[in-house]
């Protein structure tokens, strides 16, 4: 028999949706709660049981709708009142300024125009329609004028206010349309492609790529699983409310409820535009969502007005793009190469495609499983990533262009240089050489010691290092100091004055501070952070031969400045660095080193000097052969400079390496100085900002 719905059973529901919806705005919009996940948890029960007890009670505007509807038979089309327009692109500085001028031109005024640039989300954008604050309609962009209806898919989105929240500054519009873009956060696509291939089922290519099958599911309790956010950053039409200013707008919108980019910069002259764009691409892989660019709007909504639209794009805005990080191309074979940990990793030889602006020919296939589980297999067209200064990755394979004669590959049972068996150790996902005499371990951990990071030994490639190593003149890095003129002249290709050179730079580089000293070890898990850290502890290197390994494990015991002097170094360093010191021949090697006229320092402290970059502005593009782009960087910063990822006319110079994108044609487009890669390692040495 049906119960009685009572006037305070009602008032209990309403006040129940509420609390709820004013939580789920302090949780998802001002990152500021007030109550646990648990109580959250017991207040949504709480009303569950009351609509399932009393179904007169349910809503469309109820917090428990977010769970998905029964699937659709297809999706509906909506047709838009105001078309939402794409945006003119710009991939140059230039463009930027033109798009100003063009501005400037068309609104013939006095006034400073000033500008409101916001980040360019690489996700899927949508309109909402609020009609007396409950959330009617949700839409796809479609192609601008007409998307399909996904209102049930947007519901499932905890960010996404079902309800306006009331603002003191201005009443709740009676109807609004409101547009954002629908993301996927990095680590929750990653969580979601993990396990996605645990079930056998093909990875999605990239967060847009995820966030937008999630949102054409026509079953929207499937959407509802899929960790879906967004960002709103403009309206359509509205009724009972304008705004003066785009700025206003979003600040409105957000005292609605509704999310918008905590890194807009609202109101900004046009250099300042050029200053974000540049910031933010430097920052662009630190944030937690993908981003592809800046969009960059006129702020006063009467001038928008006055400047209309085109076709297909307004006038008042523009999209300045970041470099593509991803392109596809043709996997032409894989290697496996040994690392100095002894881990073997496939790497796929591609056909030359540019990523970023960068020539990219080799990637990692991280190791067999990765292999496996995206069933990569030579000759496959694959999707190419390269994000930051990373090591570019295959991504996918598009199974749609994958020939007949396309050949899946197995990782070698041997070391692939010294011949010796490879074990997989448990819980590691690599196949692992053991044999600590392997040439190619060897060859490794000696470039890694004379890098940059660590001795800085001038000239010590990789080319000559292999050659040290194949004719037994080097075996482990207290060799090096050891090494005669004649031992080099028996190298190929190896001079007179090359071999002085590279003499006096070994000899040069014995006195090197102690935290890159230790770094330079090749201690695993023991990065240049961690190293300083160490150094710190331990002055000199009969302390740190001391190391105690039990003072990293009994952090409870120590006092709050020493804990947070030893902050970063948990128990697994503490044994790993522990393992390394135990080893007789590691301490045999560093005695020898010691021996040979090595001595290090107290620690660096960072500082910028005088140098070779004093107050210049720095672009790297390319692929330097001696050094990695974060050497290159520190190099710069130690002489005075200042690195920055993007070519104005506020560049001082560009050091470009092989293989240089569309940068150095920036540059000379823009007169900049080009520095050689010679050129810039002479420049370090003779510590003058001259590069001639």
């Amino acid at each position: 028999m049906p119960k009685t719905l009572t006037p305070e059973i009602a008032a209990r529901a309403e006040m129940l949706r509420k609390e709820l919806h004013r939580h789920n705005y302090r949780y998802y919009v001002l990152n500021d709660p007030e109550i646990s996940d648990a109580q959250y948890d017991r207040l949504m029960q709480e009303l569950m049981a009351l609509e399932a007890t009393y179904p007169e009670l349910r809503r469309i505007d109820s917090p428990t709708q977010r769970v998905g509807a029964p699937p659709l038979e297809a999706f509906k089309t909506v047709e838009r009142s105001v078309p939402m327009l794409s945006l003119d692109n710009a991939f140059h500085p230039d463009e930027v300024l033109q798009f100003h001028e063009r501005v400037l031109k068309f609104l013939q005024t006095e006034e400073t125009i000033l500008y409101t640039a916001e980040p360019k989300m690489d996700g899927v954008a949508v309109e909402l329609v609020y009609e007396e604050g409950t959330l009617t309609l949700a839409s796809t962009r479609g192609d601008g004028y007409r998307g399909e209806e996904i209102t049930a898919n947007i519901r499932t989105i905890r960010s996404v206010p079902l309800v306006l929240e009331r603002s003191r500054e201005r009443a709740t519009p009676s109807y609004l349309e409101v547009r954002g873009e629908v993301f996927m956060e990095i680590s929750q696509f990653k969580r979601l492609n993990a396990t996605r291939l645990q079930k056998g089922q093909p990875p999605f290519a990239n967060p847009r790529n995820a966030a937008a099958g999630s949102l054409r599911q026509l079953d929207s309790r499937i959407t509802a699983t899929r960790p879906l956010d967004v960002f709103f950053y403009g309206t359509g039409n509205m009724t009972g409310v304008s705004f003066a200013s785009h700025w206003e707008t979003l600040t409105q919108l957000q005292a609605w409820g509704l999310k918008i980019n905590p890194h807009i910069r609202p109101r900004i002259s046009i250099e300042a535009v050029l200053d974000f764009y540049e910031a933010l691409e430097s920052k662009r892989h630190e944030l937690p969502y993908e981003i592809d660019g800046i969009v960059v709007k006129v702020d006063r909504i009467d001038f928008q007005q006055r400047l209309g639209s085109k076709a297909r794009s307004p006038r008042w805005a523009v999209a300045w793009k970041f470099p593509a990080i991803q392109e596809t191309t043709l996997l032409e074979n894989i290697e496996v190469r040994v690392g100095r940990t002894g881990v073997l990793t496939p790497v796929a030889c591609l056909k030359p495609v540019s990523v970023g602006g960068v020539t990219v020919s080799r990637a990692t296939l991280h190791n067999e499983d990765e292999i496996r589980k995206k069933d990569i297999r030579i000759g496959d067209t694959v999707l190419v990533q390269r994000a930051g200064d990373v090591i570019p990755e295959v991504v996918q394979v598009i199974l749609s262009k994958r020939p007949p004669d396309a050949r899946p590959f197995e990782m070698p049972r041997v070391c692939p240089v010294c011949k010796e068996p490879v074990v997989r150790l448990e819980g590691e996902s690599a196949l692992r050489c053991v044999n600590a005499a392997c040439p190619a371990q060897v060859k490794a951990a000696i470039r890694h010691f004379a890098s940059k990071a660590a001795f800085d030994i001038d000239g010590l490639g990789e080319k000559l290092v292999a050659q040290l190593v194949d004719k037994g003149y080097v075996r482990s890095w207290a060799d090096l100091f050891f090494l005669e003129k004649k031992d080099l002249l028996a190298l190929d290709r190896m001079g007179e004055k090359s071999a002085d050179n590279l003499i006096r730079a070994i000899k040069e580089s014995k006195s090197v501070p102690l935290n890159r000293f230790i770094h330079a070890l090749g201690i695993p898990h023991v990065g240049e952070s961690v190293a300083l850290i160490l150094a710190k502890k331990y002055p000199s290197v009969d302390d740190f031969m001391n190391f105690d390994e039990e003072i990293f494990l009994k952090k409870d015991e120590l006092s709050e400045d020493e804990r947070k002097a030893l902050k970063g170094i948990g128990p697994v360093i503490a044994e790993s660095v522990r393992a390394f010191l135990d080893n007789p021949k590691n301490r045999e090697a560093i005695v020898r080193m010691l021996e040979g006229g090595v001595t290090p320092t107290r620690l660096e402290d960072g500082a910028s000097r005088e140098g070779a970059f004093k107050d210049k502005t720095v672009v790297l593009t390319g692929t330097l052969e001696r050094m990695t782009r974060d050497e290159a960087k520190a190099s710069i910063e130690r002489e005075g400079g200042k690195v920055v990822r993007t070519v104005t006319k506020r560049t001082d110079c560009l050091v470009a390496g092989r293989d240089p994108g569309s940068k150095l044609h920036r540059a000379r487009e823009l007169g900049i100085p080009v520095i050689g890669e010679d050129a810039f390692y002479r420049m370090l040495e003779d510590k003058r900002g001259d590069p001639d």
